[in-house]
């Protein structure tokens, strides 16, 4: 048996797995993590230079403590690396009364007491001129909400994390995962490694190295793209909070602030598809693709001129319930599984990184991860 050994392998060292690695070397436990490319590629689902962070949660209630959490070791990251990864710069939910998300949000703000506004039409068109608002939607801000640097974050967790300790292999493709009674063997890179537990945190290729979670996590293609402004002084990060909007009528859509002169995101449910295989994902994207999103962005923020200026395709991996797994592989303990946050799960990474290593350490969290335990589809 050849390769680095240590007592934990952490498979995968992208968003969750980077954070992962640094969770357990601040407390002193070496960790090998092997990844496929590098930390910090864009190949799977953190790409694109800003993501979401947002408090309250249109997913539900149970993800607030998590959140909170996060947003303290997002701080901590920062001050480690000098880098700035968080701007708080607020976030606009928009959507129906008395819908599904909208009723999470706001239980969400009643439960914790989040710092909040609830601007009914009128007032949201008057202070927010960027969106169309429809008489019959509702925006509520969350104050604790903004946007963070994806590929620049995971490649600091995983840079402080060899600082305190922990080992890297680049470019070590993993090809076979297996538990037994006093271990895990681990073949990558043409090579077997021995730990005594591990956490798989492979993202889009996690169901193939678990077969017995590939039928809980769909793989989706997600196209995201950018747009000009005509008046790019309205969507700067002090203009323009980030944004989700969800209605009955199928829009589901998200954006963030023009940063870097990189034009506005959008992203949207729209452009979704299946993904068969992650090494074969379509990153060409077809003008027919983009109809239903350029048709949304006319219609609903109508100072972007609707043509994309750049387009780029990512994939996450989604569960049934749209939460992720989270906890041992189910029949061993040795496995920790870190897999299908169906397309949120980045804002709450550094926690998610913690419970790992809670798992690991003492077998148990005191956080409330049973909404994410991979066995609850049985």
């Amino acid at each position: 048996m050849t390769g680095t050994q240590a007592d934990v392998g952490v498979l995968g060292t992208g968003t969750m797995g980077a954070m992962t690695l640094w969770r357990l070397a601040r407390r002193g436990i070496h960790a090998v993590g092997l990844e496929q490319l590098a930390p910090g590629h864009d190949q799977s689902a953190a790409g694109g230079e800003t993501r979401i962070f947002r408090t309250a949660y249109l997913e539900g209630p149970q993800y607030v403590p998590l959140l909170q959490e996060a947003f303290t070791l997002w701080r901590e990251l920062e001050a480690e690396s000098g880098r700035r990864l968080l701007t708080l710069n607020g976030g606009l939910m928009i959507g129906e009364p008395g819908s599904p998300a909208i009723n999470n949000l706001l239980e969400s703000i009643r439960t914790f007491g989040l710092s909040h506004e609830i601007l009914d039409a009128p007032a949201a068109r008057d202070r927010y001129p960027q969106h169309r608002i429809r008489d019959n939607e509702i925006t509520v801000l969350d104050r604790q909400a903004g946007f963070l640097r994806p590929e620049l974050a995971v490649l600091l967790a995983a840079a402080s994390a060899e600082r305190a300790g922990a080992t890297v292999e680049r470019y070590t493709r993993i090809e076979a995962i297996e538990p037994d009674n006093s271990g895990v063997t681990v073949r990558a890179g043409g090579e077997e490694r021995r730990f005594n537990r591990v956490v798989v945190a492979a993202g889009a290729w996690s169901g193939r190295l678990l077969p017995q979670l590939a039928s809980r996590i769909q793989l989706q293609r997600i196209v995201l793209t950018w747009y000009a402004a005509r008046q790019p002084e309205l969507f700067n990060h002090e203009r323009f909070p980030i944004f989700i909007r969800r209605s009955t009528d199928d829009i589901d859509m998200s954006g963030m602030p023009s940063v870097d002169g990189a034009g506005v995101k959008i992203g949207s449910k729209i452009t979704h598809s299946p993904v068969p295989d992650p090494d074969k994902l379509n990153r060409t994207v077809a003008a027919a693709d983009l109809e239903p999103v350029r048709d949304a962005v006319a219609r609903l923020l109508p100072d972007l001129y609707p043509d994309p200026i750049r387009v780029s395709t990512y994939m996450d991996g989604y569960t049934p319930d749209g939460h992720g797994l989270v906890g041992a592989l189910p029949g061993t303990d040795r496995v920790i599984v870190l897999a299908g946050f169906s397309g949120h799960g980045f804002k709450m990474s550094p926690v998610i990184g913690d419970i790992a290593a809670d798992l690991i350490i003492d077998g148990k969290t005191n956080r409330s991860i049973d909404h994410l335990a991979p066995d609850r589809f049985s």
